[in-house]
Parts: C-alpha cells; structure tokens; sequence
C-alpha cells in the first residue's frame, strides 16, 4: 500500500468533476469520511485524516469541457509534465498542450491509444498526494477498463516504465502494473457485457468495512451498480453510482499475515 509522496509514475491525485458539489461532499463527507478545504473560485481540496488526495469541482464550472460527465479523473506524477505529453503522443496517445497550475505543478491532460484519460502532473510546490493509502476513505488503487489490451500494455509500460504481469480471471485476464516492486494499477478488458462502456480509468477507495459502506450508500441516496465480489487474497470490493452520478469503487482488503 502506497505511503508518503508518491514517486513519479505512481498515482498521486484524483479529481471529481460532479453536478450538485454541495450535496456531493455531504455524501462522500459522510460515506468516506472526507473532510474539504475550499479553494476559492476554483472549488476544493479534498483530503483524508488530514492529508490531502485530491480535488472536488463543480461539473458547470466555467473550465469543464461542455458534455464531460461526471467522473473521477486520475493523475500520474512525472519528472517532466512537457516531455511526458511528447512522449504520449509519440507512443500514439494523445496530450493537450501542458499548462501551469499557479505555483502548484504543470500538468497535461492526455489520452491512451484507446481513449482513456489521465493527466500527468509535475510537482512544484503542490507535491500530491502524501497520505497512507490504507486509511478508510483514501484512493488505493487504479484500474483501467479498455478496448485493446496489447496497445495499452504497451502504452503504458513505455510511457512509465511500467512492467506488467497476468493472472487469470473466470471470465478472462487481468493485468496488473508494477512499478519496481510495487503494484500501482490494474487493466481489464471491455467484455461484451460491457459493450457501450468507453475505455477509462477507475478509482478504488479504502473501506473499514465494504459491507457496511455499500449499506451506507445506498441510505444515501447512492446505486450499487457492481454487486459485491470477493478475490481471493486481496479483499471484497463493490462498485457504487454517488447520488450526483460519480463512478467509484470501494475495498476493504484482506488481512495481510
């Protein structure tokens, strides 16, 4: 489990673009146990047992593209946010123009040879996030859903020098991303079941206690839209729909002896 400032190539923000962000913090204040601090004009910071994690933006805010759904967006910390844009788009990815965030980082918004979105971020003064990643409520890990599984391996493994391994699956093969020694993603492939779902990148968040979350969320207002799975020697997860119509999934892990 990830701890401290993550390093370049591990995940190290997330951003929630959501209609409704009052009553969008009110949900996962309670359900995660996020606290915020507000960025004025902008919207706020999200963090956990008071470490920063990401941030929460209002889906009509005056910079969200017109047609962005709710989500949950990913970012990525590199050396170098201007060469790792050159090098998405060299490995057949795409990137837009990289930019500064005030005197926080420079970050660029890109894409995968399939359409998933991620942004890379080079830390200035704003490192990410630092946090334990164990703690209930943080994002611990990250997981791809794609349309061609070969391209992204190969995408990825280039772009941040990734290694990646398999095991399989009832209904297929997972992949997942190593960074030295370290887990830092997942990859699936886009069944038939789920024709009509674009590629894209998916968040987990720590729970004390996944069934008591999914009982949870549902009181407020919240759909389980992936019912409760168990994988051996990891944990139980369960994929939930925020009353505003934000993807995310929750796990609690197995002991480790």
């Amino acid at each position: 489990m990830a701890t401290g400032v993550r390093k370049p190539g591990e995940f190290c923000w997330v951003n929630m673009l959501t209609p409704q962000p009052g009553e969008a913090r009110a949900f996962f204040g309670v359900l995660l146990g996020w606290t915020f601090v507000e960025l004025p004009g902008m919207g706020y910071r999200v963090q956990v047992d008071g470490h920063d994690i990401g941030g929460l933006f209002d889906l009509e805010g005056p910079n969200t593209p017109p047609g962005t759904p709710p989500h949950i967006g990913v970012m990525i910390k590199v050396e170098n946010a201007d060469r790792a844009a050159e090098k998405v788009s060299a490995l057949g990815g795409r990137a837009m123009p990289p930019f500064d965030v005030m005197e926080q980082g420079r970050m660029a918004v890109c894409f995968d040879p399939n359409g998933a979105n991620f942004d890379v971020w080079q830390p200035k003064k704003g490192p990410g996030m630092d946090g334990d990643s164990s703690v209930h409520g943080a994002p611990s890990w990250f997981e791809t859903l794609t349309s061609d599984v070969e391209r992204a391996r190969e995408f990825y493994t280039n772009l941040f020098g990734w290694s990646a391994e398999t095991m399989p699956m009832p209904d297929g093969t997972y992949t997942t991303f190593k960074l030295g020694d370290d887990y830092v993603a997942g990859m699936l492939s886009i069944t038939p079941q789920l024709a009509g779902v674009p590629p894209h990148w998916a968040t987990y968040f720590t729970v004390n206690n996944v069934d008591e979350t999914m009982s949870k969320a549902a009181e407020l207002g919240g759909s389980i839209v992936v019912p409760m799975h168990d994988v051996p020697n990891v944990g139980r997860f369960c994929g939930i729909l925020s009353p505003q119509g934000v993807m995310f999934f929750t796990i609690t892990y197995s002991p480790r002896g």
